[in-house]
């Protein structure tokens, strides 16, 4: 979406009719508290990460009615005058804390919550969840294949397999999970990522032979280059590769096969020709679990497309946006399987003196627990009467936040296997 363009339709009819029954009904401006917290993880995760506060923050600010998000309103008759009215001078003016972007969560954290009448908070529910799933998602899957790559760089390549601008949102939160770079250049030029490429199988196909395509894409880029081996025999065009870029090509690319045998087999090869130094790229649908049992091979970097952009199996974190507070009252869904806990609340994480994480305490706000001096309260204010305070932090320092949250976790909150939560939730009345 362009900068600065309206938000106010990326929403739900429902969102709309509610406003106007309530308007009607004269409940619309009570005050109210919604608050976003997931019910749990998805299978087989310990921990999730916020992705998504600073593009979500941006799109409420910009939740406005303009003339034509008014005409279609009225054209289609989804509200009645009076809503139409109200909603021309709409802008959200309440106050939203959250957990900063790039921090840990766990089921029942209140990741982000929103104070303001009702009529300004119900609207929102759409747009905030959208963003937050999608980017918390993408993010936690991502800070996964970073854990499992154990320090080797990954790019983030998924533009080709998901809508156009969800591409340019998983890249920034596959940057914000400790991603190195990202093939989208939107992405690039929007949110300063660092991007890369070279050459794909179709610049290959395009020449007469392997060796005229390698020729030409070292004349254009320059030995340093990333040559992809594997368009017919992965021998002989390592064998190219080297021939025509010399010991000092930058690297290679494997792109299919058992990537782990032919990356043995490819160092081997490029150490018996001289090129000792030219590193091994390898992609191809790759995952954490892939990414995990390639430790022990010859791999220097990693390409990772579809599953990142798919939230690895996970493609929504599994959020909602609940009501839980009216006029200062706790209220409370209690329906089978979709319960809430009523009230507006704050969390803290209590750590060991090392920095290693304990448990989570969820508590009332103004209820607060004893707090040890490892503890650290979580939620920090985000907006001031629709105003975005000026401590949220920028996408470098939210991504030193994922880096030290994943330290934070003991040891078996990183396992890749089924098992509970890295560490319990506690919620104090």
């Amino acid at each position: 979406m362009t900068p600065g363009t309206s938000t106010a339709l990326l929403t739900d009819h429902y969102e709309l009719t509610m406003l106007s029954a309530a308007l009607a009904d004269g409940t619309a401006d009570r005050d109210c508290v919604f608050e976003v917290f997931a019910r749990r993880l998805p299978d087989g995760r310990r921990y999730g990460v916020v992705g998504g506060t600073a593009r979500v923050l941006d799109a409420i600010q910009r939740f406005t009615f303009g003339g034509d998000e008014l005409l279609q309103l009225a054209e289609r008759k989804i509200v009645d005058r009076a809503t139409l009215d109200w909603l021309a001078s709409y802008r959200f003016t309440g106050d939203v804390d959250g957990y900063p972007e790039g921090e840990l969560y766990f089921p029942g954290s209140p990741l982000f919550t929103v104070r303001g009448t009702f009529a300004q908070a119900v609207v929102l529910e759409t747009l905030v969840l959208s963003i937050l799933n999608h980017d918390s998602a993408i993010v936690s899957a991502g800070a996964r294949m970073v854990s499992a790559a154990n320090g080797r760089p990954i790019i983030e390549m998924g533009g080709r397999r998901t809508h156009e601008q969800s591409a340019v949102a998983s890249a920034r939160a596959a940057y914000l999970a400790g991603f190195a770079s990202t093939s989208n250049l939107e992405a690039g030029r929007t949110y300063g990522i660092p991007t890369t490429g070279t050459c794909a199988h179709a610049f290959t196909l395009l020449h007469d032979s392997e060796h005229a395509a390698f020729a030409a894409q070292v004349k254009a880029l320059g030995v340093g280059t990333t040559l992809l081996v594997d368009t017919y025999d992965i021998t002989a065009g390592i064998e190219t590769a080297v021939e025509v870029a010399g010991t000092g090509l930058g690297a290679i690319r494997i792109d299919s096969g058992d990537v782990g045998v032919l990356a043995r087999q490819a160092r081997e090869q490029l150490d018996k020709l001289g090129a000792r130094n030219t590193k091994i790229v390898v992609s191809g649908d790759l995952d954490e679990y892939a990414i995990a049992a390639l430790r022990a091979e010859p791999v220097d970097s990693y390409g990772v497309g579809t599953s990142l952009v798919t939230g690895s199996g996970a493609p929504t974190a599994g959020m909602v946006y609940k009501l839980v507070e009216v006029d200062g009252r706790p209220v409370a869904k209690r329906s089978s399987h979709k319960e809430s806990r009523g009230g507006r609340k704050s969390a803290l994480r209590r750590h060991k003196p090392t920095g290693t994480a304990l448990e989570e305490v969820v508590h009332p706000v103004g209820a607060e627990p004893e707090r040890g001096e490892h503890d650290r309260v979580l939620p920090v204010p985000l907006m001031r009467h629709g105003e975005v305070v000026a401590e949220v932090p920028t996408l470098e320092e939210s991504r030193q936040r994922v880096r030290q949250g994943l330290v934070s976790l003991p040891w078996e909150g990183l396992k890749l296997s089924h098992g509970e939560p890295a560490i319990p939730v506690l919620f104090a009345d």
